[in-house]
């Protein structure tokens, strides 16, 4: 069976690293679909879940909150300034977080402020997203 390295470092730490057989994300344009021996690629990908069919047959979801792919033929890497794995994801803490960045939308005084809360508002809206792909899969 093939596989293909896989490493998701956040700013913090290194999320995961292993072996898969299938990785998912969200690119800018749209789902990426990853096997083993890819064409080599490099591209910014959105605030979504990173799913990881590993070679044992699990699975792992991890949020990301946008970043960079590199794929090559035996290696993925995932930088993001933020990733969480879906275990770990808090329901309560993006609920908070989004009704916060809303209300900071609703306050905001320039410019600089309304699209550092808009973008806020989409990062936890796809942590939310993300949170219930995970809890349907389990």
């Amino acid at each position: 069976m093939n596989t293909i390295h896989i490493n998701v470092v956040s700013a913090e730490a290194s999320i995961f690293s292993g072996e898969a057989r299938f990785v998912a994300l969200p690119g800018e344009a749209g789902e990426l679909g990853i096997f083993p021996r890819h064409t080599p690629l490099i591209t910014r990908i959105k605030a979504g879940s990173v799913r990881i069919e590993m070679a044992d047959g699990g699975e792992e979801f991890i949020f990301v909150a946008g970043g960079i792919l590199e794929v090559q033929p035996d290696c993925i890497t995932v930088l993001s300034d933020t990733a969480i794995r879906g275990k770990d994801l808090d329901d309560e803490k993006a609920n908070a977080a989004k009704a916060a960045a809303e209300e900071a939308i609703k306050n905001a005084k320039t410019d600089l402020d309304l699209a550092k809360a808009t973008s806020e508002l989409a990062v936890m809206a796809a942590q939310i997203a993300a949170l219930r792909k995970y809890r349907q899969k389990k």
